[in-house]
Formats: structure tokens, C-alpha cells, sequence
């Protein structure tokens, strides 16, 4: 009952979602390559089998083919667990569950040795005193759990309880009169998670009996599931689920979890009752647009939660929902988009041969009567896609809400199938809307007589130029039409001006029809200009979501002559100081330094260097006159070594000194000869001593 509240809370995100979603989409490829995702194995093998059965069973509904491969891992684990006498009730429950998937074989010869081998060592011994001995809701679950998979995976024991009605009573002692149940008769707070695991337990009950069971008992246990889902939650788009109230951090789940748990336990009571399970198909379908709805969880508890809910309501005995999906909500009349409407069961399977028929379409907020009249898709068997070619000459740019109909073509599958009375649809129908007459103009004050008029050609580039004074009017003036001809009215219509002291002024553009014009009288705008002559840039925005051509466009400039501001005028407002250029990057310093001080001739320079190095020439001249050899020249390895430093360390400071004449500064030089210096002193005493040492040999010999 672990992974509770950090549950519901990473599962919140996906509940608003499905609140607000209005269309659903059946598993897609993403959910696929989520699962890969969500499922991969630590070396080899999961952590525990209880994560190994979610991963493979997840797998097998996706029909993954080029999944991990752990199933020499998991039959390892499998075995050992059913071979062990520690094992609990739960560990055998899911060691079963996977196995039921993996299908572990140890002989070869036959399928069921494996399970006829371990049922020899008393797994079904030790269920069925687990069943004898439980006290609490989930011992039952899992001990009747692990009996029903050992009678569905092996022929070689009768498995069946001998007193399954007295079974069934100590477990419906945990019902309560709303239709949830309680864990233990310890706890009193009751739960839908746990009237999930208890529908589940008793569905296992049944199929265990070895004879006909009360009937009693099956009609009050239908009775339960009736009450419980009389407290069912539900969203305004027709999604439903079940929720605990936060009790206890330990036993609480999520609307995921919790939704999920029911599913499994109607879907297995319906599955080994005679009589059909007496729910409307419109709470089936809403528990599928539910799950649908959450879109793909980013969890792997969650994921794997949604995936077998919706594969048990696909199988289910009740009513196997389909969903009406569409590729595409936004549809173009420019590129006469065609609408195109899917039909399939939760997993994205094939629908029964049925017929789509668009009942009504109304503009979005109206309440008028519908814009068309009923149409029918035409179906295209190679895509299997619902198609209305021509959308109906009603129907122009904006937004809508398209009603769907779905009509069985066969009887029988009236029963098996539900899709709901009708589906609504939001449809956003988008286009190019024509742009004509735009004009721009400058009027006298008075007469309003054209002073100045021009041209816009507001679908390509403009740089007009006008001048006008405080006196005088700017019109500016625009149709607009959408590709029906109707006149069209976008979400916003903006005329700025721009002053080149970067003030902007911000009007609303007025329209009557197709015909849009906004009207600037300056006389009336001196103060809200702030009395500020000069120049001001032109620039108009028309834009609609569904306008595919929404436009943001420089028009030009006008320089206007505006008079004096009195002495009580207001003041232009402080313009806001850019960030990046208060904290960014200050301007590179360039400093300045004074004329350098006049040199000599090069030559002479060049004659002064020659007279410097003369005295070095001297002094090698005299070494070779005195006969310098290199006798004493140390002839051990590291003496000799020693040597050679000490004469390249003196060669180092010479090459100091000619890097300070041409490049190094007098810190640097000072710095370079510190270390040479060190270096100097301790390779220059090893050397020396040495030579101390031979000469003081030599002398006493």
C-alpha cells in the first residue's frame, strides 16, 4: 500500500490535464516509447518481481517486440521464490504473476512441469493456509490471488477452495454500506482502492468454488459495485474516477491507483458472473477518457496503472469503449483541409464497421441554433479515417464546437461496444484573411479636408512619410474580409506611434463591418503626447489565432509639430533603464599615455650592442688562450648530472638577461630570477661539494 501520497502528488499535474483536455487520443506509438523509458532494467533485471510483472505486462499489451530481455533474470528470481519457505503470500503472488507472462520452463518436454514441481513442495498448500489464517483484506488478495494463477497456469492440480462461500462472507464482512471497503475490521475508514482489491478477491472466490455459488451473494456484491459508483467523481468533459479522501499517508492512493484498482476488480467480477455487471456504458466510457485523458505519466507505477486499466476495459464483459478521435482540430479553408475523424478502442485497435455523422457544429460561446445540418463522414477503409471533404459554406475562420455521432452498423454490437450519445469537439477553422482599401491619411482640423494621402500596402513593405501639426488629423483605414467574403473581426486591432524618445502611445482601432479606421485628433492628444515634437514611428498590429496572415507591420513615420508645453504641462514619464545596460558589459577603458621619449638612430643602437657583446668575445678568447679543458668535468652519473645543470641553470640566467632587453619587464625578470636563483644554489652545492670532496681525496692520497 506503499508509494501513496508522492503518488498523488506527481500523478496531480496529470489530473489537471485531463481536466482540461476536451478531446482524447487513444495509445499511441509515444506511449511506447515512454514505456521503454520508463522500464529499463538495473544489469540486467529489475528490482524487485513485483516491478518485473508491471514492466513485461506493460510490454505485452503495448505489444513491444524489441523489449529488454530479462527473462533468464526473472525466472531465476521466479524460482527462487517459489522454491523458497520464507516466501510470503505477496512475494508468490507476483513471482506467479510473472511467470504467467514469462512462462519459466525447467523441463522441456512439457510447459507445466515447472508449476506441477513447485505445487509438489506445497505452494498450494501454503496459499490455502494463508486464506484459512487472514485477518485482513490483503492477505485475502494476495493468497486467493496467487490460487487463481496457479489454476490458470497448470492442469496437474485441482485447485479450488472447499468452503468458498464462508470465504466469500469473511471477505464481504469488510464492505461498508456506500459501497467501500475497509483494509481490516480494525480500521475503520473505508476506501475505493480497497473496494477495487476486494471486487478483485471475490471474482477470484467465485472462480474458485468448487460449485455453483449463492446467488444471494453475487446480486448483494452487484449491489455494492452499484452503490460505489454512485460516489464516482467526474470532470466537466465527461471523465470519470474515484478518489480516497487523505486519511492515512500509508493507505492513501491516487485517482490514478485508485480508479485503476476498481477497474480491475469490476472487470474481474464481470468476467466469472453469469449475468453482466448492471453499469451504463457512459461510466465505462468516462473511466476510458479518464485514463486517456492523463496523457502519457511520467512515472512508472502510474504508466503502468493506466496501460492495464485500459487493457482490461478493452477486454472487458461490460462494455468495451470506443473513442472518437481526431488527427488534427485546426483545419485551414485556404488549403481546404479536409476533417478527418478516427474511431478506435482505447489501445488503438479497429472499431466494428459503424458510420461518424457531424450532427452539429455551433460557434464557440453562441447558443444559436446549430450551423449545419446532419452530414456523414465518408469512410476511407485503406486509412481507416472518417472524411468530410468540403466543410459546409456556414462554416468560416473561428472557432467551433463540432457535435459527433457514432452509429453501430449491427445489432449485437450494441451490446458489446459503447460510444456514448454524441461527442463534442473544439475546432479552431483558420484561413487568409484579405486585406483591401488600407489608406493612410493626414486631414485639416477644421474643414477636414485630405491634406495627405496615401497607399498601404499592408501585405508587404511601407515607408511612409508624413508631417502634420497640433491642428491637423491622422486617418488610418482597412478592410478586412475572410475567405467566405464575410467581414472578419480579429481578436486585436492596434495602431502605436512611437516617439524617438522611445514613449509609445498604444490606440485601439474601431470598426463597423468590414471596414476598420481609427481617427487621431492631435489638438486632443498634445498632453498625452506630452507636448513632444519630433519624430514618431507608425506601426499596426492585426492578429486572430485563426488568422493565418496576423500581421505586425512598420507603416512608416510622421513628424509632427507640436506647440510649446505651458508651464504646468505634464511631464514625460521616466523610461525604464535597460538591465543589460546597468549589468552587462561596461565599454572597454582605453588608456592614454604620454609621447615616448625621443631615441637615437637606430645605427647607434645597433654600434652600442656591438661594444657590449666585445667583452664576452674577450673573455671566451681568453679561455682558450689559457688552455680551459674539462678534465675535473665530474665522470659519475649524478655528479655529472648535477653538473650539466648547474652549467645550463648559469646559461638560463644569461638568456633572463637578453628576455629582459627585448620583452620582460623588470617584475618579471626579477620574478623568473628568483626561482632560476634556487634552482642555481641547489644544483651548484651538490656539484661543488662534490668537487671538494674528490680534491680533499686527491690531497690526502
Amino acid at each position: 500500500m506503499a508509494r501513496s501520497l508522492a503518488g498523488f502528488l506527481a500523478l496531480f499535474p496529470f489530473v489537471l490535464i485531463c481536466g482540461a483536455a476536451s478531446l482524447f487520443q487513444p495509445i499511441s506509438d509515444s506511449h511506447r516509447s515512454a514505456a521503454l523509458e520508463l522500464f529499463t532494467p538495473t544489469h540486467g533485471s529489475f528490482k524487485s518481481l513485483e516491478e518485473t510483472y508491471e514492466a513485461l505486462r506493460t510490454f505485452e499489451v503495448l505489444g513491444i517486440e524489441k523489449k529488454p530481455d530479462v527473462t533468464a533474470t526473472a525466472c531465476r528470481s521466479i524460482s527462487e521464490t517459489l522454491g523458497s519457505l520464507t516466501s510470503t503470500p505477496k512475494d508468490l503472488f507476483y513471482a506467479l504473476k510473472a511467470n504467467s507472462i514469462v512462462k519459466c520452463k525447467i523441463n522441456e518436454k512439457t510447459s507445466e512441469f515447472f508449476f506441477f514441481f513447485t505445487l509438489q513442495k506445497g505452494i498450494f498448500t501454503r496459499l490455502n493456509a494463508a486464506v484459512n489464517g487472514a485477518s485482513s483484506l490483503l492477505d485475502f488478495y494476495y493468497s486467493i490471488g496467487g490460487l487463481v494463477l496457479i489454476k490458470g497456469q497448470t492442469s496437474k492440480a485441482d485447485v479450488y477452495l472447499t468452503d468458498a462461500e464462508g470465504v466469500f462472507r469473511s471477505v464481504k464482512a469488510f464492505s461498508q454500506s456506500d459501497g467501500r471497503w475497509r483494509y481490516s475490521s480494525n480500521n475503520p475508514e473505508s476506501s475505493a482502492f480497497a473496494a477495487g482489491i476486494a471486487l478483485e478477491t471475490l471474482a477470484g472466490i467465485v472462480s474458485l468454488a468448487s460449485s455453483e455459488m449463492d446467488q444471494s451473494l453475487i446480486i448483494t456484491l452487484k449491489n455494492d459495485v452499484s452503490k460505489l459508483f454512485d460516489s464516482i467523481e467526474k470532470y466537466d468533459v465527461g471523465a470519470l474516477y474515484f478518489d480516497d479522501k487523505l486519511v492515512d499517508g500509508r493507505e492513501h492512493q491516487g485517482p490514478l491507483s485508485t480508479t485503476s484498482s476498481v477497474v480491475r476488480g469490476l472487470t474481474a467480477l464481470a468476467a466469472v458472473t453469469a449475468g453482466s455487471v448492471n453499469l451504463p456504458g457512459d461510466k465505462i466510457l468516462g473511466l476510458a477518457k479518464f485514463f486517456l485523458g492523463i496523457g502519457v505519466p511520467g512515472d512508472a507505477e502510474d504508466f503502468f496503472n493506466q496501460i492495464d486499466s485500459l487493457a482490461c476495459l478493452e477486454s472487458n464483459r461490460v462494455s468495451i469503449p470506443l473513442i472518437l478521435s481526431l488527427p488534427s482540430t485546426e483545419l485551414s479553408l485556404t488549403k481546404k483541409d479536409s476533417l478527418k475523424v478516427r474511431v478506435n478502442t482505447v489501445l488503438g485497435s479497429n472499431a466494428p464497421p459503424l458510420t461518424v455523422k457531424l450532427v452539429g457544429a455551433f460557434s464557440s460561446g453562441s447558443k444559436d441554433a446549430s450551423l449545419v445540418e446532419s452530414q456523414e463522414l465518408k469512410f476511407d477503409a485503406e486509412t481507416g479515417v472518417h472524411i468530410l471533404s468540403n466543410l459546409p459554406k456556414s462554416i468560416d475562420v473561428g472557432s467551433y464546437t463540432f457535435v459527433f455521432e457514432i452509429v453501430l452498423h449491427e445489432s449485437e454490437h450494441v451490446k458489446v461496444y459503447v460510444t456514448g450519445s454524441q461527442t463534442k469537439v473544439p475546432i479552431f477553422v483558420t484561413g487568409l484573411i484579405k486585406i483591401e482599401s488600407a489608406e493612410i491619411t493626414v486631414l485639416d482640423g477644421d474643414l477636414g479636408s485630405i491634406e495627405t494621402q496615401k497607399k498601404l500596402d499592408l501585405a508587404g513593405h511601407n515607408a511612409v512619410s508624413l508631417s502634420a501639426n497640433h491642428l491637423q488629423k491622422l486617418r488610418i483605414s482597412f478592410q478586412l474580409t475572410t475567405p467566405r467574403g464575410r467581414a472578419f473581426r480579429p481578436h486585436q486591432a492596434l495602431l502605436k506611434l512611437r516617439h524617438e524618445s522611445k514613449i509609445e502611445h498604444i490606440f485601439l482601432v474601431g470598426n463597423s463591418g468590414k471596414q476598420f479606421e481609427i481617427v487621431l485628433n492631435f489638438l486632443g492628444l498634445v498632453e498625452k503626447f506630452f507636448y513632444l515634437s519630433g519624430r514618431y514611428d507608425i506601426e499596426l498590429t492585426v492578429g486572430d489565432a485563426v488568422m493565418e496572415n496576423s500581421l505586425l507591420r512598420a507603416i512608416g513615420h510622421i513628424e509632427l509639430d507640436l506647440p510649446e508645453p505651458p508651464e504646468k504641462a505634464p511631464r514625460p514619464p521616466p523610461q525604464p533603464v535597460d538591465p543589460y545596460s546597468r549589468y552587462g558589459p561596461k565599454a572597454e577603458i582605453t588608456h592614454i599615455f604620454r609621447a615616448p621619449e625621443k631615441h637615437p638612430p637606430k645605427e647607434l643602437s645597433l654600434a652600442f650592442l656591438g661594444l657590449t657583446i666585445l667583452p664576452l668575445l674577450g673573455f671566451l678568447v681568453g679561455l682558450l688562450r689559457l688552455g680551459v679543458n674539462l678534465k675535473n668535468f665530474p665522470s659519475k652519473a649524478i655528479p655529472a648530472t648535477f653538473a650539466i645543470l648547474f652549467h645550463v641553470g648559469i646559461g638560463a640566467v644569461l638568456l633572463l638577461y637578453v628576455l629582459f632587453w627585448l620583452k620582460l619587464d623588470l617584475f618579471q625578470t626579477l620574478k623568473l630570477l628568483g626561482f632560476l636563483g634556487v634552482f642555481l644554489v641547489l644544483v651548484g652545492h651538490r656539484i661543488l661539494s662534490h668537487l671538494a670532496a674528490t680534491s680533499a681525496k686527491v690531497k690526502s692520497a
